[in-house]
C-alpha cells in the first residue's frame, strides 16, 4: 500500500489479543458501595477501576492531604506557629486541644493534622504558613489547578461541610498520589502512633492513627493514607499499599463500609492487574513508501518493547494509531525513524513507540534509474498500439 507523501496516515486498530498467550481468567470487578471510587497506580498514575470519578463530593478531612501538600511546599518543619484565638477555638470534629499563646513547630501540627485528623491544627497550620486562613485556602485552590484537579474546589482547611468545599475521587486520587512522592508527608500518613510535642512547654500528646486499616495493620501492605466523615460527606477513605514494587491508591467516598470497600480496590489491583506488552521489538506494524529506492516500500518495526499493567477488562479498549512521516529519499538505514506509533486506553494516551525501518533500502543507481523509465516508456507503447 502506497501513501501520500504530503499528508500524516493514521491508522486505528483496535487490539483484542496483545500477547498472543491464552486469555488469562478475568478477576471480577469488586462490588462496593462507596457513591463514588477509583483505584489508581501511585506510580504511572493510570486508573485501573473507577466508579463515578468525576462526580462531586464532599471531602471531608481528606482536604488534610492538600492543606499538608501546601504546608510543605511553602512552609519549614522547624517553623514555630503561636497559636491563635482562632486556632484554639476550633471544636468541630477531632482537635488536639490547641491553646491560644501556646507554641507548636510545623511537623507537629502536621502529625496532628494526618495523623489523628485534628481540625484545630489545619488552622494553625494556615495561619502560620500563609499569614492567614483565608490565603492559605487560596494557595491550596491554585494548587489543586496546577495538579490538573480540576473539578475540585476548597473553601477551608479541614474538610467541614460547605457548599463551596467539594473534590471528585479522581481528583483526590491525583492530590494524593502528588503528595504520596514527598518523603515527609510519606512518613506521616503511614505513622501509625506517635508523640505530639509543644514547643518550650512539656505538653505532650499521644496520638493513633485513625486509619484502622493501617493502624492494625490488616491489610498486607498498608501504608497511609487518610480517613474523613462528616454527616454530608459520609465515611470516606484514601489507602494506599505497596507490594512487589507496585503502589496502589484506593478512594472510597461516602461509602457504607469504607474499609472494606478500599480492601476490595486494593485487592483487585494485585490480583487482577497484570502486565501487557503492547509491543516487541522488531514486531513489524506498518510500512512506509520510498522515494528513489531500490524497493518500493520498507517495513517499519517498534524500535523497543512496551509493557504496560492492564485489567483484564481494559485489554479490549486498548487501541493503537499509527503515524508515517513524510516518504524518506532513499537511501533509508536500517533503524532510520520513518513513524511512530500511539497506543491508548479508552482514548486516553499510554505510550509512543518510535517505528523504524527494518531494514536498508538503498537509492537507485543511474543505471537503474535509466532502465526504469526506458521499461516504462516501452511498456507505454505497447499500451497505445
Amino acid at each position: 500500500m502506497f501513501f501520500s507523501r504530503k499528508t500524516v496516515i493514521t491508522l486505528f486498530l483496535i487490539i483484542f489479543v496483545l500477547t498472543g498467550a491464552p486469555p488469562a481468567v478475568q478477576a471480577e470487578l469488586p462490588a462496593i458501595t462507596a457513591d463514588a471510587a477509583v483505584l489508581m497506580d501511585a506510580g504511572t498514575g493510570r486508573v485501573y477501576f473507577a466508579k463515578k470519578p468525576y462526580k462531586r463530593r464532599a471531602p471531608a478531612s481528606l482536604t488534610k492531604i492538600m492543606t499538608a501538600v501546601v504546608a510543605l511546599e511553602y512552609g519549614r518543619l522547624d517553623a514555630v506557629a503561636n497559636v491563635s484565638r482562632n486556632a484554639a477555638y476550633t471544636e468541630t470534629g477531632s482537635i488536639i486541644d490547641l491553646r491560644a499563646g501556646e507554641k507548636i513547630t510545623l511537623e507537629n501540627l502536621l502529625q496532628a493534622a494526618l495523623i489523628m485528623s485534628a481540625n484545630d491544627s489545619t488552622v494553625a497550620i494556615a495561619e502560620l504558613v500563609g499569614g492567614m486562613e483565608s490565603r492559605f485556602i487560596q494557595m491550596m485552590n491554585a494548587k489543586a489547578l496546577l495538579l490538573g484537579a480540576l473539578h475540585t474546589r476548597f473553601a477551608n482547611t479541614n474538610g467541614y461541610s460547605d457548599p463551596g468545599h467539594y473534590s471528585t475521587a479522581r481528583d483526590l486520587a491525583l492530590i494524593t498520589r502528588y503528595a504520596l512522592q514527598n518523603p515527609v508527608f510519606n512518613r506521616l500518613v503511614g505513622t501509625r502512633e506517635a508523640t505530639v510535642c509543644f514547643y518550650g512547654s512539656k505538653r505532650r500528646e499521644k496520638i493513633a492513627n485513625t486509619n484502622r486499616l493501617l493502624r492494625n495493620n490488616s491489610y498486607p501492605g498498608i501504608d497511609g493514607v487518610k480517613t474523613g466523615s462528616t454527616p454530608l460527606a459520609g465515611n470516606c477513605l484514601i489507602a494506599s499499599a505497596t507490594r512487589d514494587g507496585r503502589r496502589l491508591i484506593a478512594v472510597v467516598l461516602h461509602s457504607a463500609d469504607r474499609y472494606r470497600d478500599a480492601v476490595a480496590l486494593l485487592e483487585y489491583g494485585f490480583t487482577g492487574v497484570k502486565p501487557v506488552t503492547l509491543c516487541r521489538r522488531g514486531e513489524p506494524l506498518a510500512s512506509q513508501k520510498v522515494h528513489d529506492g531500490l524497493e518500493a516500500q520498507v517495513p517499519l518495526v517498534c524500535d523497543r518493547t512496551v509493557t504496560v499493567d492492564l485489567a483484564a477488562e481494559q485489554t479490549g479498549m486498548i487501541s493503537r494509531e499509527i503515524k508515517l512521516g513524510p516518504v524518506p529519499e532513499a537511501p533509508v538505514r536500517t533503524g532510520q525513524k520513518t513513524g511512530e506509533v500511539v497506543f491508548r486506553l479508552a482514548g486516553e494516551e499510554l505510550v509512543r513507540v518510535e517505528l523504524v525501518a527494518q531494514k536498508d533500502v538503498p537509492r537507485r543507481t543511474w543505471l537503474n534509474r535509466v532502465k526504469k523509465r526506458m521499461f516504462s516508456r516501452v511498456t507505454q507503447a505497447v499500451l497505445l498500439h
